[in-house]
């Protein structure tokens, strides 16, 4: 049987802990500072409430070509994963492939990060069509979703070597807006030195949004996650070597 090229490249565009004040520590009016007696723990919350896909693997026999895509969960969404996940490919609105987490040759064990997905189609010669990967996460209720339009070659063969490893948290339902950030500009703009290993993170009210450790590059990028456009983001700095903390309010509108 034939098989088709599906060169999955699934871009996303990016325009996109209590602690006590001090009324002392407000030493600049770009920032406040507090003192906080161990690191804060930061990390966005992903899970969801969405309910369990109605998913069905589709008939192989309305196909002629088929390929396998190797696919494997971005490290973010790991300590999440579970045998009751689902992976699905949909190609122009038509869901061509279906996968529960792979097994494990030789162990009969599921290895929850990877999937191997057979992919079918009637595609021929060469075109664009639009691709949409949506992965269910069941210990988080979410499903997440990347879509692009892709070119394909249904002359050309490729292997399943290596793993794909698509960006979901950038198709999150949740968090349907991105923005990125350059981080050490916006700390020396409010009048803090930073230094690399620190952790900056992201807020909207209470809830954390985006977290990062600066690089040694002095280029660091922060990704905000969103519920809607227009929020207002506050940014926040722990200096480890201090265990002071800065807090930017409306460093950021999404």
């Amino acid at each position: 049987m034939k098989r088709i090229n599906f060169m999955l490249v699934l871009l996303a565009s990016l325009i996109l802990g209590a602690c006590s004040s001090n009324d002392d520590d407000d030493k600049n009016a770009g920032y406040k500072e507090s003192s906080l007696s161990e690191a804060p723990v930061w990390q966005i919350d992903w899970s969801n409430d969405q309910e369990h896909p109605d998913w069905s693997e589709p008939d192989g026999s309305l196909y002629e070509n088929w390929t396998i895509l190797k696919v494997q969960i971005e490290e973010e969404l790991q300590p999440y994963v579970s045998g009751g996940d689902m992976m699905a490919l949909f190609i122009n609105g038509e869901l061509r492939g279906l996968a529960s987490p792979a097994v494990i040759a030789g162990s009969g064990e599921s290895s929850n990060t990877k999937y191997l997905i057979k992919v079918w189609g009637n595609e021929t010669g060469s075109e664009t069509v639009n691709m949409t990967l949506q992965y269910y996460c069941e210990t988080l209720k979410h499903i997440f979703t990347l879509s692009d339009d892709i070119s394909l070659d249904s002359d050309v063969t490729t292997g399943i070597d290596e793993a794909f490893i698509p960006e979901f948290t950038l198709g999150s339902a949740k968090y349907p807006v991105q923005q990125t950030v350059g981080v050490e500009g916006i700390l020396t703009k409010a009048g803090i030195t930073p230094a690399s290993g620190n952790m900056v993170a992201a807020f909207v009210g209470e809830e954390c949004r985006g977290t990062v450790s600066l690089s040694t590059s002095g280029t660091t990028q922060l990704v905000i996650f969103g519920r809607t456009a227009g929020e207002s983001v506050t940014l926040k700095y722990y200096d480890a070597a201090t265990g002071k903390l800065y807090t930017i309010a409306d460093a950021v509108k999404i």
